[in-house]
């Protein structure tokens, strides 16, 4: 069966509106994930511990026997923000293959941002180093490069 002109348009009008209402709940959950994230930082333990060791951060090398040195002295603040905050692999049983894409945004996201706080940060070198970490397949790495790349195109 063929469909005429006017349902074909009517179905393809239906389509598309259907597509733009996900797109819209995507958006939605994304921007309140915006409002709401990392909020644990603003309580202890987390307040204390974050306060001091953010600017010693800021300093050190990701990934660096300096940075893992105060990742285990942060471990109480760490262990909380993890349990507390969907964005991290740390928070989910199977790590990041449980996370969802709403999940991926988000972390890509922070990690952008962290790298901002760092002396020498870089988004590139970090989702290439948290690819042994997290232990994520070439393919998901290959996506969050792209999807950094279309990002930091928006960045005016």
């Amino acid at each position: 069966m063929i469909m005429n002109d006017k349902e074909f348009v009517n179905e393809t009008k239906k389509h598309i509106l259907t597509v733009g209402k996900y797109i819209n709940i995507c958006s939605k959950l994304l921007f309140e994930r915006a409002i709401t994230h990392d909020q644990t930082k603003m309580e202890n333990p987390e307040w204390d511990i974050f306060k001091e060791y953010t600017p010693k951060l800021a300093t050190s090398t990701y990934g660096s026997d300096e940075y893992k040195i105060f990742l285990k002295e942060m471990n109480i603040a760490l262990k909380h923000h993890y349990e507390n905050n969907r964005h991290h692999p740390e928070y989910y049983e199977n790590g990041i293959k449980d996370m969802t894409l709403i999940d991926l945004v988000e972390m890509l996201c922070d990690w952008k941002s962290a790298t901002l706080r760092h002396n020498n940060g870089d988004i590139i070198k970090s989702i290439e180093q948290n690819q042994k970490r997290f232990g994520y397949s070439d393919e998901l790495k290959q996506i969050l490069l792209n999807t950094i790349k279309l990002i930091e195109k928006e960045i005016v």
